[in-house]
């Protein structure tokens, strides 16, 4: 499992990016539990996460409305297979509008860097 903590900060919200190797749903979930076994995590607003492998596409928002298919969407665009991203969010009390699909965005380019350096 790889994260990267405190990433951006906007009006109070917070995000992290994590993500690591998964096959299929059974091991998402898995993977899911395994980070909220972290109590920040566990705490976090939302965790919404996408999982893009040659035999199938999930994505869950985790109440973060249409934030798992851009996630899905960065997944196929990089032809990153069998691997899941979960972008983590907390929220700060203001509302960001569209401005959250570009954290999003941002904090899975993060990830995305920080993997292909290592």
């Amino acid at each position: 499992m790889h994260i990267l903590e405190n990433i951006i900060t906007d009006r109070g919200s917070k995000y992290a990016v994590s993500g690591g190797p998964c096959n299929n749903e059974a091991e998402a979930k898995a993977f899911i539990k395994s980070l909220c076994r972290h109590k920040k995590f566990a705490k976090a607003t939302h965790n919404s996460w996408a999982l893009f492998s040659s035999e199938i596409q999930i994505k869950n928002d985790d109440g973060e409305s249409g934030a798992g298919m851009v996630i899905l969407r960065m997944l196929e665009r990089e032809g990153l297979q069998n691997h899941i991203i979960v972008v983590s969010r907390w929220f700060g009390g203001k509302h960001l509008g569209g401005d959250r699909f570009r954290h999003i965005q941002d904090a899975v380019h993060m990830y995305l860097n920080d993997l292909n350096q290592n």
